[in-house]
């Protein structure tokens, strides 16, 4: 049977972009610069290993399978999904078609996960709304050649491990540090990049630099490891009375990676131009408007700006501030116009890092948003 598996008509992007199994390349800009899926976009969920078929794949899993690659638009009753023999492969299946006519009815990626979001009830696995996020990057990001950008937009959509080693910050895919700290019997991030100069095998760990920055684009192209971890280093010091004050010890930091993603993401999300940058210190006695980028910082903020003192052990999971500033005022809140809007990177007490892009969608004073905005969010 023929698939019709050739690329889509359309303004798409080459097989060789960044994190080609998210099927980016298969996407279509609209007139917003928003991201409609072509039927080759939905085949390259069937190749996913949640809807993959195995050797132990049924009769009814086979034949719907084979189907949907001929037509991943068909339609699906409920019988079809009910005759498949493994519980885990019919949930599977109803989470795809459930994404799969949310994102059709809305027409994009991010008309369809911003309204995910702004109904405040996703029954969707965060895998699969990972997974928007990573495919509506490429996009966002299409053209960029600095390695510590794209290594940063992957806070965005995987979770990751962050630990103080040699007086550095240092976030890896924790995903993929657990993996390693598994089957090579390693026990942190430190072990892991002292074996890694050895010949331990399965182990391949390097801090992201200029040395090994073309390396990374190439694997990026390529394959789907996530093994460099990113420099985020930053020296959390005494609190002032609306923030803490940070020193930065490197010029290169990832932060500013960051803070580039999270510019391209917001004028993406809104259509507005905003400047982002981490700071050093914050000492603004009108402090106004503060997003967390996670749910710790979130938390540690509000504390902040209600004047509540934090413990030692909460400030040494504050990884970054960041200040951003509207480059047309006009575009902001009428309230809060011409303030800026802090932010704020923050770790759990285990050291995990989750950021959520969403925060940026919902959470900032866009005056076309004023409606939507979270109530918690608000001073």
């Amino acid at each position: 049977m023929t698939h019709n598996r050739g690329m889509s008509s359309g303004a798409t992007l080459p097989p060789s972009q960044p994190w080609p199994a998210c099927g980016a390349q298969h996407l279509v800009s609209d007139a917003r610069g928003w991201h409609q899926p072509t039927p080759d976009y939905w085949r390259v969920w069937l190749q996913r290993p949640e809807l993959a078929l195995v050797p132990e794949s049924c009769v009814a899993e086979r034949a719907l399978h084979e189907a949907m690659l001929d037509d991943p638009l068909r339609s699906v009753i409920a019988g079809q999904i009910e005759a498949m023999l493994d519980a885990d492969v019919r949930e599977n299946w109803r989470h795809f078609l459930a994404l799969r006519d949310a994102v059709q009815r809305a027409g994009t990626l991010e008309a369809a996960w911003a309204g995910f979001f702004e109904r405040g009830a996703i029954a969707l696995p965060p895998l699969f709304l990972d997974l928007l996020v990573q495919a509506m990057l490429v996009r966002v990001l299409a053209g960029e050649t600095d390695a510590q950008v794209w290594r940063a937009a992957e806070l965005l959509f995987r979770r990751q491990r962050v630990q103080l080693h040699a007086g550095r910050v240092l976030a890896g895919d924790a995903d993929t540090l657990d993996h390693l700290n598994q089957t090579a019997g390693l026990g942190s991030i430190g072990a892991l990049l002292k074996q890694a100069g050895a010949a331990l095998r399965g182990v391949d760990l390097q801090v992201l630099g200029a040395d090994n920055a073309a390396h990374y684009l190439q694997d990026l192209h390529r394959s789907t490891d996530h093994r460099y971890l990113l420099d985020l280093t930053h020296t959390v010091q005494q609190a002032l009375p609306h923030g803490l004050v940070l020193s930065m010890n490197r010029a290169d930091s990832g932060l500013k990676a960051l803070a580039r993603v999270l510019q391209r993401w917001v004028t993406h999300l809104h259509g507005v131009l905003v400047e982002i940058e981490p700071l050093s210190r914050v000492d603004d006695a009108a402090w106004r408007w503060h997003v967390g980028l996670d749910v710790e910082a979130t938390a540690l903020l509000n504390d902040l700006y209600q004047g509540k003192s934090l413990s030692e052990a909460r400030q040494r999971r504050l990884i970054s501030l960041f200040r951003l500033r509207f480059a047309d005022p006009a575009q902001q809140r009428e309230d809060v116009r011409g303030k800026p809007v802090y932010l704020g990177l923050a770790m759990t007490a285990e050291g995990l890092l989750r950021l959520k892009p969403q925060n940026m969608l919902l959470n900032l004073p866009v005056a076309s948003a004023a409606d939507a905005l979270s109530p918690s969010s608000a001073p």
